[in-house]
């Protein structure tokens, strides 16, 4: 009985020595990158890992960034068993890395210089109390206007600057008979429209006291009504059926010429590459009028949970990938987004990407590179959606701007 004690005893070691062998050669990762043009990015990180010995697991999210995905990813970290890596956006990474989960980078960080190349408005999410926590893949931006050029040519050939002009060239889109601004009616791109009117109307240093601050007098005052009376007026060039509408149908529109521009991320022209349309050619890209100088950011970084032991060298393998130049450009020249690192060439991408990367350096530079309130770079989730559900209210004329303007301090004192 002694032996057969000592042989499964034997066995188990065995089995748990190879099982640390398997894990220190594979990392999980929690994302929802899933279209067509996202996962051939990710095959470039993939086989990175695989040249190192290091194979990959998707671990499947339902339903994207919801809440589904974070229950999964909560019932593993409390049962001491999380991913390797998670797709984690803005102020979710300061979440759980408040609860001591996350892994630390800084030993990685220091060998390949993060801190010279990824700029200091992103570290302070991918940082947590002074540690590295995560690794950024990209910079998205937000304050972008995509246009129909052929569109354009026919009212005119010239791009707006300000709001007096972008109303001007709505209306000759208006004129055209087809629909001056795609939008989609949901939230999120109600506040995606809003904040880079905010940043158009009052510049920067608005954008920081109403947005960043949440100063009060900010929130309610003549600037403020200026911005939610722009979004009434913006509110009457959008076509019936905008409710509801998924951002990426609304970029249809414009790509089909049934719609003269949109304002979204920079995910859109994802969109018009996929359609095979070119920059320039077949559309134009600009800073949503009135925003030129500054870039409101959002960025997609994986964050490290800690894992220890063997698998936390896998970890680091990653995280290097994630990081790698290389990787870098092949992900983002699909997704649309630049690259988190300002050291990264941009030899390889078209106009509008480099357009994108020389806005970025230029913020960064000048201070006036800020997080996006509507994808979770501003503020935390519980004053984000307080603020949407103001915005949303007004823009779809359940409240009238004087309503808003009293409800919109009201709701961020009450969330916070």
């Amino acid at each position: 009985m002694r032996t057969i004690t000592k042989l499964a005893a034997g066995a188990a070691l065995i089995a748990m020595t190879a099982g640390a062998a398997k894990a220190a050669e594979q990392v999980e990762v929690l994302h929802w990158w899933t279209s067509g043009g996202e996962a051939a990015a990710l095959n470039v990180l993939k086989e990175n890992l695989q040249k190192q010995g290091v194979t990959w697991k998707d671990m499947p999210v339902a339903g994207g960034a919801g809440s589904a995905a974070m229950t999964a990813l909560r019932a593993r970290v409390t049962a001491g068993d999380p991913p390797t890596a998670v797709q984690l956006l803005g102020f979710d990474l300061r979440d759980w890395a408040e609860m001591g989960v996350a892994a630390n980078l800084d030993d990685l960080a220091k060998k390949e210089g993060w801190d010279k190349v990824i700029p200091a408005a992103l570290q302070n999410f991918s940082k947590y109390d002074g540690h590295w926590i995560a690794a950024p893949v990209n910079i998205h931006s937000t304050n972008w206007l995509w246009i129909n050029k052929a569109a354009l040519d026919k009212a005119g050939g010239k791009v707006p600057t300000n709001i007096d002009e972008f109303i001007a060239l709505l209306d000759a889109f208006k004129a055209q008979g087809i629909t001056a601004l795609a939008h989609g009616g949901v939230p999120w791109q109600d506040g995606t429209l809003w904040e880079a009117v905010v940043l158009s109307t009052g510049g920067p240093d608005f954008y920081k006291k109403a947005v960043l601050d949440l100063d009060p007098a900010a929130l309610s005052g003549d600037q403020m009504k200026k911005v939610f009376d722009t979004m009434s007026k913006l509110r009457t060039y959008f076509d019936q059926n905008f409710s509801g509408r998924e951002w990426n149908l609304s970029t249809a529109m414009v790509i089909e010429g049934k719609a003269g521009a949109q304002e979204m991320g920079d995910w859109s022209k994802g969109e018009w590459l996929r359609a095979n349309k070119k920059p320039g050619t077949d559309f134009v890209c600009i800073r949503f009028p009135g925003t030129q100088g500054s870039v409101l950011f959002n960025a997609d970084q994986f964050m490290m949970f800690d894992v220890g032991g063997d698998a936390e060298k896998a970890q680091l393998k990653m995280a290097s990938a994630v990081e790698d130049p290389a990787f870098q450009i092949a992900f983002n020249t699909v997704k649309g987004s630049v690259p988190a690192r300002t050291d990264v060439s941009n030899e390889k991408f078209d106009d509008c990407g480099k357009k994108g990367m020389a806005d970025l350096a230029e913020a960064s530079s000048k201070g006036t590179l800020m997080g996006s309130l509507a994808h979770g770079y501003a503020q935390p989730a519980a004053i984000k959606e307080a603020m949407l559900d103001v915005i949303t209210q007004h823009l779809n004329g359940q409240l009238t701007t004087e309503q808003a303007l009293k409800r919109l301090p009201e709701a961020v004192k009450a969330a916070k």
